[in-house]
């Protein structure tokens, strides 16, 4: 008679331990204040590495424009110029990081920022920068598709036609406000799901369908206020879009050093968190 040998024993359960949800708390209209106070100190205690990250984007949207011309996509402009500030979440992790360790009073430069930014492609932030550029992708497509509806008999051979016939005609202005509409819910729906996803990605190891509804939960349970926040970067983010985008290297970081804290107010910290 032969005996089996004794093999390991199974776990009980085998399924994965469920991470919890972050707590989120209800934000005021003086948390806004008391954040945008705390982004701008931090613009001002590392002026020329903050400067940096709103010269880059600034720069990359300049090439974006000239790449149209180039291409002669005159039609794209002011869409892909309106819908720019739509991947400006993505592009403030730096900032968010370097709020991080100012809070946390750790000494840094510009390979530990550098260093956790290129870090994030290996997490979920990768993911999160997916979701940023199909809602910017759907914001042209529909322009485009406007334009063929709308202004489907309009002729325009540059810009200067362009912009004559959006604002002086009423073709023109039935697709401004088709467009502003459809733009309005698709910037409201991007902001709801990133406001505080993309800080909460870096700051802690979590999935990003977690990141997405903890935000839609912080805007659910404060969303008179936290819609009063996305009118005031979207203000802010077109006027500075005039000058040529050079305004984007001032008010981009201190808005990305501003998202930061904000999140610090809006999403309790971890071990704060209930079972």
């Amino acid at each position: 008679m032969t005996s089996k040998a004794a093999g390991p024993t199974p776990p009980d359960k085998l399924t994965p331990p469920q991470r919890t949800m972050p707590v989120v708390n209800t934000v005021t209209a003086a948390d806004i204040t008391d954040s945008l106070k705390a982004g701008f100190s931090d613009f001002l205690a590392r002026p020329i590495m903050s400067g940096f990250f709103g010269l880059f984007y600034a720069v990359f949207g300049l090439l974006l424009v000239w790449s149209l011309v180039w291409l002669g996509k005159i039609w794209m402009i002011i869409p892909a110029v309106v819908g720019f500030p739509l991947v400006a979440p993505f592009a403030a992790a730096g900032l968010y990081e370097m709020s991080r360790r100012l809070q946390a009073g750790e000494d840094f430069g510009w390979s530990e920022i550098l260093t956790v930014m290129a870090n994030q492609r290996k997490r979920e932030m990768g993911w999160m920068a997916f979701v940023t550029l199909f809602v910017f992708w759907v914001w042209i497509y529909q322009v485009r598709l406007w334009l063929a509806i709308i202004l489907q008999n309009a002729s325009f051979s540059d810009f200067d036609g362009f912009l004559n016939t959006v604002f002086f005609t009423p073709q023109g202005w039935a697709f401004l406000a088709v467009g502003t509409c459809v733009g309005a819910f698709l910037s409201a729906v991007l902001f709801s799901v990133t406001v505080v996803a993309m800080p909460l990605l870096l700051d802690r190891d979590t999935d990003f369908v977690t990141a997405m509804l903890t935000s839609l939960r912080v805007v659910a349970e404060s969303p008179v206020v936290m819609l009063g926040w996305a009118a005031i970067i979207s203000v802010t983010m077109l006027l500075s879009l005039v000058p040529a985008f050079l305004g984007l290297v001032f008010t981009l970081p201190i808005l990305g050093h501003t998202t930061w804290h904000l999140y610090q107010r809006a999403v309790q910290p971890e071990a704060s968190a209930g079972p």
